[in-house]
C-alpha cells in the first residue's frame, strides 16, 4: 500500500547524539506532552493548534527527562529523569506537586495504574517501586530483574504488572501478593546500556494478551494467564522492534523498528496493512484518542501525526473499545474481606469441594510461583496446590471468574475492593519445612536439606521415588531408596532416622506421618500415623523423638518406636519447626500481619526429654520480609534467616535477644539458601538472582561465608577487628553461660572451661590489636575502654607494655590505674570468698598476683611480638574469678576461725600497698626504679603458682 508522508516538527533541540524522546496524549485529545532524555524540560502542547500556540514548558529537572506517564483521567503527569528524581504535576496546568520518590540511578520508565492510585517507577536501580500517589509512600518494591527495567505496563484491571528489562526478560507480577506469576527469559532483544533504545511491552486493551518485541524482528503475543506464546506478527521489519502501541480497540497495533520504519498491523489477520519510512528512528508513539491518528516522535526530538492511517474500508480504531472498568482512585489491589478470608482459609484448612489433584493432569508452572502447582479436576476447572498440601483456586481460574461475579459482588457487598487509605490487609506467611524446595512436576526436589544430608523426591509413572543421602558417606548408613505411594511433601533427617509427611488431599486421602529409622535391633521398625480431620503442616525429629505440627495447631510428639507421648496446643497457626538433639523449636503466628506488611511471629524451644520450655520470645524479622529458614547452630543456638538476607542468632544477653550475625550484600546478584552455621561461618547454597531455591541436579555445592555483623562505618578503620571482637564476645558469653548451667547440674565442666579460656585468650588478642589501632588514630578514650575489656592479667600487662613502646606515657599511666583497680577488686573478692570458705587456695593465688606490679616499663622487640606472644603465656585470672569456690572445695571441711580470716585481710592490704608505689613511679627512669623492677621480677619467678600457670 502506498505510504503517506508525515511531516515532522521540532519539539526539542538536540545537539548531540540520538536520545530517547517521549510523546503522550491526554484522554480528551486536548493536549499532548513531549520530552527528551537530552533535554531537562517538558513541553505541554495544545492538541487543537500545536503549530500556532507555543507549548507550556516545565523546567523542574536538572537533567534529561527519560520517562513520562499520564494518569488515565489525565489529572496528573509524572516524569522521571537522569537526575534520579520522579516528579508529579497537575495536568494540564503543569503545576508542580511534589518529588514523589527518588532513586540512586537514572529512571527509565513510569506507569500509572487504571485508577491513578499507583505509580510504578523503575530504571537502572534494583527493583520496581510501587508508589501510593495519595501520600507518596512506597507500597511495595518488586525485585527480580537482573538488568535495568525499561518497560512497565499495568493490566487493564490493575491486578497484574508486566515488566521487561534491557536483557530481554519479561516478568508478570501479581500485585496482590508481590510474587511473579510467570517469567519469560530472553524473549526480547538485548538493548545493552543504550539509553536511546528501550525494550517495551504492552497489554492489549481487553487484557487477554501481552505484546513483546521478539528476537526475529517481530512482535510476539503471550497469554495473559500462562505466559504461553500465542502467535507472532512477522513482516517487513529489517531490524529489531523498539516500540509498539495498541490501537484503542485492540484490532490494530503499530510497531517502530531500528530500521526507521513504522508498520501498522491487523492483529486478527496477523499481517501489516500500512507502513511509513522516516529519516530517523521513531522512539515513541501514541494513538490520538477518539481519532484515527498516530503521533510519533523520533530520536532527534521531532514529532508528527500520521493521520487516517487505518483505511476507511476497515474498522475504525476507535470502534469497539473494550469496556473494562478501572478501579476508583481510592481503591487498589486489595480484595474484599470475604475473598481474602476465603483464600486464606482455603490454604489453611481442608477444602472438601476440591478434587484430588492425582486424578487430573498436572501442568508446569514457573519456579517463581513458589510452592504452587496448577492442577485440573475432572470438570476442567483449575486450582492450585501449595507445597504444604493446602489447595486454593488458581490465579487463572480466579481471574476468569472474577469478571463474571464482579457485578453481583459489587451489589451484594457494596464493592469488591476496599480502600488502601483505610486499611491494607496482608496475608500471614504459610507454613514451610526448613530445607525444602517447591515441588515441580517431572523435576527432582528437596524434601529436606541440612548439614547432615538431604532427602530428594522425583515423580515417576504416577509415584514418587525418595532417596536419602549423607554428605559424609562414612558418617551415616547407606539408606535404600523408597517408592512413595503417599505423595510426601516434607521431611526431616538426623543421625537416627527420617520422618515424612504429606498433606490431606480430599476426604479419601488422609494426611500421613511416617518414620523410617536407619538402624534398629528389631525388624519392621517403620511406622505410620494417619490423621482424620487435620493435616500435618511441619515435621521435625531429634534424639529419641519425632514431632508433627498439624492444622489444628496441635504439636504431636512421638517416640522413635511410634508411641504417642505428648499432645500440646499451640497459641497460633504454625509457621515452621526444627529439632536438634533434645531441643525442638516451633514458630507460630501471633496475629495477622501489621499494616506495614510485617509478620508477627513467636518461637518456643522445648526440651523433649525434660518436658520443659527453655526459651520463648518473638521472632525478629527485617520489615516486610518473610521467615525462610530456622535451625540450630553447631553450638546449639537458635538461628533464623529471612527473605531480606539477614541471619540472626538468639542469645540470652539482655534477657534474650536476636543478634544479626550476617547480612547479604545488596549489590551481590546472588540469593543465599541457608543450610547451617557455626561460630565463624554460615553454610549456604548460592542461587543466581532472582532464583531463591537451588537446583537439585547437579548436586549443589555448599558456599562458606564468614559471619559479618551489620556494623556502621567507623572512623577507626578497623571494621574487621570490631566484627571479630563482637562475635568472640558473643561466643564467650554463651560458653560461660553453658559452664554455669552445667555446674548447677553437677556435670563436669573441665573441658568446657578449657574451651572458654581459649576463647578469652583469642578475644584478648583481638582487643590488643584494636588498642594498637586506637593508638595509631589517637583514639585514647576508646583505647582505655578496650583496656577494661581485657579479661586476663597478662593481657593487661601486655597492653601497658604496648603503649609504653609507642611512647604514650599518659596512656600507660591510665592503663596501670585500670590494672590496679582490677587487682584490688579481685583481692577484695577473694577475701570475701575466703571468709565464707576455709580453703586457702584462692588466697594463695591472689597473693601471688598482687606481689607482681604492672610490667609497664618492660621492653619488647616490636609491638606485634608483644600482642602475639603475651596472650599465650597468661595466667588464668578469669578462671580464678570463676573458681567455683563453693563447689570445688571439699564440703566436709569446717570453716576457718576468725583469726585466720583477719590475717588474710591484713596480708592483702599489705600487698596492695606494695603495689601502689611502682604505679606512681612508672614514668621514672632512674636506676632505683630499674632495681625495684628487677626485685619484683625475681619475686615473681620464685612464685610457684605463677611458674605453673606460665
Amino acid at each position: 500500500m502506498k505510504s503517506r508522508s508525515v511531516k515532522l516538527r521540532e519539539a526539542h533541540k538536540l545537539s548531540g547524539s540520538a536520545a530517547f524522546c517521549s510523546i503522550l496524549w491526554d484522554h480528551k485529545a486536548e493536549h499532548f506532552v513531549t520530552s527528551s532524555s537530552s533535554d531537562p524540560s517538558i513541553s505541554v502542547h495544545d492538541g487543537l493548534s500545536p503549530s500556532t500556540l507555543p507549548p507550556t514548558i516545565l523546567r523542574h529537572h536538572q537533567d534529561g527527562v527519560t520517562a513520562l506517564a499520564l494518569s488515565q483521567d489525565s489529572a496528573f503527569l509524572a516524569s522521571g529523569s537522569i537526575d534520579h528524581c520522579v516528579k508529579l504535576y497537575k495536568f494540564p496546568s503543569g503545576e508542580f506537586q511534589t518529588n514523589i520518590t527518588r532513586f540512586t540511578l537514572p529512571i527509565r520508565v513510569l506507569a500509572f495504574n487504571g485508577s491513578g492510585s499507583l505509580l510504578a517507577a523503575a530504571g537502572d536501580d534494583e527493583g520496581i517501586k510501587l508508589i501510593n500517589t495519595f501520600d507518596g509512600s512506597i507500597v511495595r518494591v518488586l525485585k527480580g530483574h537482573k538488568g535495568p527495567v525499561t518497560g512497565l505496563d499495568f493490566h487493564p484491571n490493575g491486578e497484574l504488572l508486566a515488566s521487561i528489562d534491557s536483557i530481554g526478560t519479561v516478568l508478570c507480577w501479581e500485585l496482590q501478593n508481590g510474587i511473579v506469576s510467570y517469567t519469560l527469559k530472553g524473549v526480547a532483544p538485548d538493548t545493552g546500556f543504550s539509553t536511546s533504545i528501550v525494550n517495551i511491552l504492552r497489554w492489549s486493551p481487553d487484557g487477554k494478551t501481552l505484546a513483546v518485541p521478539g528476537l526475529r524482528n517481530d512482535v510476539v503475543m503471550y497469554d495473559r494467564f500462562t505466559g504461553e506464546k500465542l502467535f507472532a506478527l512477522r513482516g517487513d521489519h529489517l531490524e529489531a522492534i523498539c516500540y509498539l502501541m495498541w490501537a484503542p480497540n485492540g484490532k490494530y497495533i503499530a510497531t517502530s523498528g531500528l530500521d526507521k520504519q513504522v508498520l501498522l498491523w491487523d492483529v486478527d489477520k496477523k499481517q501489516d496493512i500500512d507502513r511509513q519510512k522516516f529519516e530517523e528512528r521513531i522512539s515513541c508513539m501514541a494513538w490520538k484518542p477518539n481519532c484515527n491518528a498516530l503521533s510519533v516522535i523520533d530520536v532527534r526530538g521531532k514529532y508528527g501525526i500520521w493521520e487516517s492511517l487505518v483505511p476507511s474500508s476497515m474498522l475504525s480504531p476507535t470502534v469497539g473499545v473494550p469496556d473494562i472498568l478501572p478501579k476508583k482512585r481510592n481503591e487498589i489491589l486489595n480484595f474484599d474481606d470475604e475473598l481474602e478470608e476465603e483464600r486464606y482459609h482455603a490454604s489453611e484448612s481442608l477444602n472438601d469441594s476440591l478434587v484430588d489433584s492425582d486424578e487430573g493432569e498436572s501442568h508446569h508452572t514457573s519456579r517463581k510461583r513458589l510452592r504452587k502447582k496448577t492442577c485440573i479436576d475432572d470438570d476442567g476447572d483449575e486450582y492450585e496446590e501449595l507445597n504444604d498440601g493446602s489447595s486454593l483456586p488458581s490465579a487463572s481460574e480466579y481471574r476468569k471468574k472474577s469478571h463474571r461475579t464482579h457485578i453481583e459482588k459489587k451489589g451484594a457487598r457494596g464493592g469488591a475492593f476496599k480502600s488502601i487509605a483505610a486499611s491494607t490487609k496482608y496475608k500471614m506467611q504459610s507454613p514451610f519445612q526448613p530445607g525444602a524446595t517447591p515441588l515441580e512436576p517431572g523435576k527432582r526436589t528437596f524434601l529436606c536439606y541440612n548439614m547432615l544430608g538431604c532427602i530428594t523426591t522425583i515423580e515417576h509413572e504416577g509415584n514418587s521415588r525418595i532417596e536419602t543421602d549423607f554428605h559424609d558417606t562414612g558418617r551415616g548408613p547407606r539408606v535404600s531408596s523408597m517408592i512413595d505411594i503417599y505423595g510426601f511433601t516434607m521431611a526431616s533427617i538426623n543421625e537416627s532416622g527420617c520422618v515424612f509427611a504429606n498433606p490431606c488431599k480430599g476426604e479419601k486421602n488422609m494426611s500421613v506421618l511416617m518414620y523410617r529409622p536407619f538402624k534398629s535391633w528389631a525388624s519392621n521398625s517403620e511406622w505410620t500415623m494417619r490423621f482424620e480431620g487435620e493435616e500435618v503442616k511441619v515435621v521435625a525429629n531429634g534424639t529419641g523423638w519425632v514431632a508433627a505440627v498439624t492444622s489444628l495447631n496441635l504439636l504431636r510428639i512421638f517416640s522413635e518406636g511410634g508411641l504417642q507421648k505428648h499432645i500440646i496446643s499451640l497459641d497460633g497457626p504454625v509457621v515452621t519447626a526444627v529439632g536438634c538433639k533434645d531441643q525442638l523449636a516451633v514458630v507460630t503466628h501471633v496475629s495477622d500481619c501489621l499494616p506495614s506488611n510485617e509478620q508477627v511471629m513467636e518461637f518456643r524451644v522445648y526440651n523433649i526429654s525434660k518436658m520443659t520450655q527453655e526459651l520463648k520470645g518473638r521472632v525478629a524479622l527485617t520489615p516486610s520480609s518473610r521467615l525462610t529458614w530456622i535451625g540450630f547452630s553447631d553450638e546449639g543456638s537458635l538461628s533464623s534467616y529471612d527473605s531480606e538476607g539477614v541471619l540472626r542468632v538468639f542469645t540470652s544477653q539482655y534477657g534474650g535477644s536476636w543478634i544479626p550475625v550476617f547480612s547479604k550484600e545488596k549489590k551481590r546478584e546472588e540469593n543465599y539458601w541457608v543450610v547451617g552455621l557455626n561460630t565463624t561461618s554460615v553454610y549456604c547454597i548460592a542461587c543466581k538472582h532472582p532464583e531463591i531455591f537451588p537446583q537439585v541436579t547437579p548436586k549443589p555445592i555448599l558456599t562458606i561465608l564468614d559471619l559479618s555483623l551489620p556494623l556502621a562505618s567507623s572512623d577507626l578503620g578497623a571494621a574487621s577487628l570490631e566484627n571479630e571482637l563482637m562475635l568472640k564476645q558473643l561466643h564467650l558469653y554463651e560458653a560461660q553461660r553453658r559452664v554455669d548451667d552445667m555446674a548447677l547440674a553437677g556435670v563436669d565442666t573441665t573441658a568446657l572451661e578449657d574451651e572458654a579460656f581459649d576463647m578469652e585468650v583469642s578475644q584478648d588478642k583481638c582487643i590488643l590489636r584494636l588498642i594498637s589501632s586506637c593508638c595509631s588514630s589517637d583514639s585514647f578514650v576508646r583505647a582505655s575502654e578496650l583496656m577494661r575489656l581485657l579479661t586476663l592479667e597478662k593481657s593487661m600487662r601486655a597492653a601497658i607494655t604496648l603503649v609504653t613502646k609507642l611512647k604514650l606515657p599518659f596512656l600507660a599511666e591510665k592503663f596501670c590505674s585500670i590494672l590496679e583497680e582490677r587487682l584490688l577488686e579481685e583481692a577484695n573478692e577473694a577475701v570475701t570468698n575466703t571468709s565464707q570458705n576455709p580453703n586457702r587456695e584462692v588466697v594463695t593465688r591472689v597473693e601471688s598476683k598482687v606481689q607482681n606490679p604492672p610490667a609497664s616499663v618492660l621492653t619488647s622487640e616490636n609491638t606485634e611480638a608483644v600482642m602475639n606472644s603475651s596472650a599465650t603465656k597468661l595466667s588464668a585470672t578469669t578462671l580464678v574469678r570463676k573458681a567455683k569456690v563453693s563447689e570445688s572445695f571439699n564440703l566436709g571441711k569446717e570453716q576457718t576461725n576468725k583469726d585466720e580470716t583477719e590475717d588474710a585481710k591484713i596480708k592483702e592490704v599489705k600487698k596492695l600497698n606494695l603495689l601502689k608505689n611502682p604505679v606512681k613511679n612508672v614514668n621514672k627512669e632512674d636506676m632505683g626504679l630499674r632495681k625495684e623492677v628487677n626485685q619484683q621480677e625475681a619475686r615473681r619467678s620464685s612464685n610457684p603458682f605463677l611458674k605453673s600457670t606460665v
